[in-house]
């Protein structure tokens, strides 16, 4: 027996997940637009699912690996102050289920991200020009290992800071760390770090689209070494300079790296321009030329009428004379 609503039968189909054909031409409705867009957020969120599905399974072993820093940093500090008391706890009867919940969406996240980036890209690139995709993919193919370069270089440097902002408790004072909140600080040290290993590259796309020039780059070289060793200091709470160093020399590296490759595109933006111009040069000359030219010379006097044309001839005037005849 089949469901109705009102007389109407209900009919269960699975084609909406389907992705509307694309016309020959790639222009989109509306409503098309929206039905792409539906499919391809589906297939992300069916991605995640599954890979946080699978990253349950292996719950304890990504709780030891995301605690792991927090364990360094208590072996450090117990180096100094063998009696600090200190210890990752969960605050309600609710934290156990959040924790979990937690470190597996974000273990499935990371496992399906390429799957969720490629639903995002197939659903932009469309719209790109064939210059505007080649940038695009030079962009994600650079950003992925210099993102994950900076959340391997948090991962290290969080134990240092650890210890030292544990260090700043007084004695015969036991210090509780609410685990989800350590996870939390946690993740958002990572993606800072992230972003801070992608702000060369976007300077970089910046100098790209003709928004930054090289010699500007250049000109604010030392303010930009400066604050970003400022930014290292500040982002990694420790009191050795390596932790700083770790942060702020890649940063340095790849500002220079990025400098260098300004001018480069520069000089061949330059030779493209200087080449274009002497293109228009070399057309507008001859332009003159032809101009100057002019239409082809008599000496001065006005060209001679044929004699044929100046005289009639006798048999017009015979005609002329004769009388017209009577029909």
């Amino acid at each position: 027996m089949s469901l109705t609503i009102k007389g109407r039968p209900i009919r269960f189909s699975l084609k909406w997940l389907k992705p509307p054909p694309v016309p020959p031409d790639g222009a989109m409705t509306l409503f098309e637009h929206l039905r792409e867009l539906r499919y391809r957020l589906v297939v992300a969120s069916l991605a995640i699912i599954a890979a946080t599905i699978v990253a349950a399974f292996f719950y304890q072993f990504l709780l030891e690996l995301l605690t792991a820093p927090y364990r360094s940093g208590i072996d450090d500090l117990k180096e100094n102050n063998p009696e600090a008391v200190t210890e990752l706890v969960n605050i309600n009867l609710t934290s156990p289920l959040k924790l979990a919940v937690q470190v597996c969406l974000v273990a499935g996240l990371v496992l399906s991200g390429p799957v969720w980036l490629y639903q995002l890209w197939a659903f932009i690139v469309p719209g790109l020009l064939a210059k505007e995709k080649k940038w695009a993919l030079i962009f994600i193919g650079a950003a992925s290992p210099l993102f994950a370069a900076g959340v391997a270089t948090a991962y290290y440097v969080l134990p240092k800071a650890i210890a030292v902002l544990l260090s700043f408790t007084a004695e015969g004072v036991a210090n509780l760390q609410d685990i989800n909140l350590f996870l939390s600080f946690m993740l958002r040290l990572m993606v800072v770090f992230g972003i801070a290993y992608l702000i060369p590259l976007l300077v970089l796309m910046l100098n790209i689209v003709g928004v930054v020039t090289a010699s500007q780059l250049t000109k604010y070289r030392t303010l930009v070494i400066f604050g970003t060793f400022v930014f290292g200091a500040v982002a990694t709470p420790s009191t050795d300079p390596f932790s700083m160093l770790a942060l702020a020399l890649p940063m340095t590296l790849l500002f220079l790296a990025t400098e260098a490759l300004a001018h480069l595109l520069d000089r061949r933006k330059a030779k493209r321009i200087g080449a274009i111009g002497d293109e228009l040069l070399a057309s507008d000359k001859a332009l003159r030329e032809l101009s100057a030219d002019g239409p082809p010379s008599t000496n001065g006097h006005a060209p001679e009428r044929s004699q044929t044309m100046l005289e009639p001839s006798s048999e017009d005037l015979r005609d002329e004379d004769e009388p017209p005849r009577a029909r």
